[in-house]
């Protein structure tokens, strides 16, 4: 613990690696992040492991409550002790089982998301999205780049497909290594993901549409011919409307529902 004379007591933090812990550190990366997230006091907001609190300070200091998630329990209790409970209420516990439905409705969800769990934490907010308004997540780059994909990209797979089939999704910042501490290897990035009222194009089965997505792109070298020969033959294919030479990148979130709706028919 370092003191500063006429300054309250600094605590020190040790990043713990199997958290994912990278503390966003830039000023200016972090004013511009909250300049997208453009919080407006009546907001319902939750951020997603808050850490130091590099977000959570100017988002408190913007929004009448505001809910924090975190897993670490000694950044529980730093932000216990500098936050009172009427303006920040903190939810210790791990994201990925956290009940984002039970903060209400019309929820915004911001965060820094740990990259060793940041996929299957984008699909347990997916299952969300009837409660929130919008998300701002910061992620490795390289996944926001799959995140945003166009179908014949080398970018484009299940990912892509799966969230926006929910998601209308739009890249907004770069934020360089060097923003955080410790350093991590990899560049990040903010993506703003703003589920669809309606579903443009919505699956009759979801659970069938993510099988039929999951099982193209586990073979995504192979022909749909191919890969989904477990589902369908290529005359099937063809009676669809889908060519059965394609790979599974070249299909559209559009031409996956087709084919989930046809295999539950």
């Amino acid at each position: 613990m370092k003191r500063s004379r006429g300054a309250r007591p600094v605590l020190r933090h040790v990043p713990r690696k199997r958290f994912g812990q990278h503390f966003l550190a830039d000023e200016a990366a972090i004013a511009a992040i909250v300049a997208a997230i453009a919080p407006r006091a009546e907001d319902r907001m939750v951020e997603i492991g808050p850490g130091l609190g590099a977000l959570t300070r100017p988002l408190a200091g913007r929004l009448t409550h505001l809910h924090v998630v975190e897993i670490d329990r000694d950044i529980v209790a730093r932000l216990r002790s500098e936050f009172a409970a009427s303006r920040v209420t903190v939810h210790e516990g791990d994201a990925l089982r956290f009940d984002f439905g039970a903060l209400g409705p019309r929820l915004r969800v911001v965060g820094n998301l740990p990259y060793n769990i940041s996929t299957p934490l984008l699909f347990h907010l997916a299952r969300h999205a009837a409660a929130i308004v919008d998300i701002h997540v910061m992620l490795q780059r390289e996944v926001v780049e799959r995140m945003v994909a166009a179908p014949s990209t080398p970018e484009y797979g299940r990912l892509s497909v799966m969230l926006q089939y929910r998601f209308r999704m739009e890249p907004v910042l770069g934020v360089p290594a060097g923003a955080f501490r410790p350093v991590p290897r990899v560049e990040s990035a903010v993506v703003r993901m703003v589920p669809y009222a309606p579903l443009p194009h919505p699956a009759a089965d979801e659970a069938a549409f993510g099988r039929i997505v999951a099982a193209a792109f586990s073979r995504r070298r192979k022909t749909l011919r191919n890969a989904l020969q477990g589902y369908f033959r290529s005359a099937d294919l063809e009676r669809i409307g889908v060519d059965a030479g394609l790979r599974a990148q070249d299909l559209r979130v559009e031409d996956f529902v087709r084919l989930a709706n046809a295999a539950g028919g």
